[in-house]
């Protein structure tokens, strides 16, 4: 288990009652944007975070290797590397191996070795395991986050990338490079724990392949969550309840086929009152939904955005216990906890609103939300 694994990069937490600092924009038209914008976004929600955690998630970053899963990752040390080299160039055809670019910041400290790999399962290894690319990819992910000591894949996902560590957005963007990248969708993500510590794998956006999530709230109904995604192979070993998010939406969406639509009512479940009065036709569609998935709904106040390759969407619990705003301009849709936050890189919006508690915003490439 991940637990031990990482004690020097873990710090002491502050507990509070909610906060956490969200933005996310996509252009649809999948014009490629500056990570800057993100920066400047997540600027005017200082108080939203408080230097025990922050990230990004940027798609469309590493076109010229687009074809091939980039691995992020941390390591305590030169021999969880050498450790984790080993069993990954045995399983993976490696096209290119190197540092993740950093610059000196005065307020990120005590970093891991962070290094990036682009590769694609061998496929005899495929052949051998009776699996497609990406149940392998995730596979192998579980298996190096549980059994590989002092390393921890953070991304994994094609042509695009998950940067997090300890500290303010600010810090963490400069200390990343974050204004180096373009990418057609960022998200971003300022930590305010509540129940789990800060820590360098426990910054958010959490993520597997394509899927990155960050959360602003509690997930109350972690512990059955975790049990029933255990059933499907995953292991939740962060250290928090986010990664359940990530996991819950690669399973429902990729594996299981549910349209987005429909997995969102999955998290998000009507209650069973208003299910009771709807017409018969969606009676009869919901109940089957959630005693079909019932240990997939998410409890507790959250407030979700969610970056995958072709597209964005944003999420509320369905008594909506945490804020989400939305926005619209030309091809670029935005989602954040605060209209603020939208408003520093967009001052006039065409549309804002607010999302209703338990609906998704969807924004999709060439389209609109």
């Amino acid at each position: 288990m991940l637990i031990g694994k990482f004690k020097k990069w873990r710090v002491e937490e502050n507990r509070v009652p909610s906060a956490c600092g969200l933005s996310g924009f996509i252009n649809t038209s999948k014009k490629l944007i500056g990570g800057e914008v993100i920066l400047d976004s997540m600027s005017v929600m200082k108080e939203r975070g408080n230097g025990l955690g922050a990230g990004f998630a940027g798609y469309g970053i590493y076109p010229e290797y687009s074809d091939f899963y980039a691995f992020h990752i941390m390591f305590e040390d030169e021999s969880g590397k050498r450790t984790f080299e080993d069993i990954f160039c045995e399983k993976m055809e490696v096209a290119c191996g190197e540092e993740i670019p950093t610059r000196s910041n005065p307020n990120i400290t005590d970093p891991p070795l962070l290094w990036r790999y682009f590769a694609f399962p061998r496929a005899n290894v495929l052949s051998e395991a009776g699996l497609d690319a990406d149940d392998f990819v995730v596979r192998l992910v579980m298996k190096i986050n549980t059994d590989v000591p002092g390393t921890f894949v953070f991304s994994s996902g094609k042509n695009m990338g998950v940067f997090k560590a300890v500290g303010f957005p600010e810090d963490v963007g400069d200390f990343f490079r974050i204004d180096e990248y373009k990418a057609y969708t960022w998200i971003g993500h300022a930590r305010f724990p509540t129940n789990t510590p800060g820590w360098w794998g426990g910054a958010h956006p959490f993520n597997i392949l394509d899927w990155s999530v960050v959360h602003n709230g509690e997930i109350s109904s972690y512990g059955i969550n975790k049990r029933y995604l255990e059933m499907f192979g995953y292991e939740c070993t962060l250290l928090t309840d986010t990664e359940v998010m990530a996991y819950l939406f690669d399973l429902l969406i990729r594996r299981h086929h549910l349209p987005l639509e429909v997995a969102c009512k999955v998290v998000a479940a009507p209650f069973w009152k208003d299910i009771d009065h709807s017409d018969p036709e969606k009676q009869e569609f919901y109940r089957s939904l959630r005693m079909t998935y019932s240990s997939a709904l998410v409890n507790g106040p959250f407030a979700v955005i969610v970056g995958f390759s072709q597209g964005m969407f944003g999420l509320n619990d369905r008594i909506k216990l945490r804020p989400l705003c939305a926005a619209a301009h030309g091809d670029v849709v935005y989602i954040a906890s605060e209209e603020a936050a939208i408003r520093q890189i967009c001052p006039r919006p065409e549309k804002v609103w607010a999302p209703k508690a338990g609906e998704p915003v969807i924004a999709r490439l060439k389209g609109g939300a």
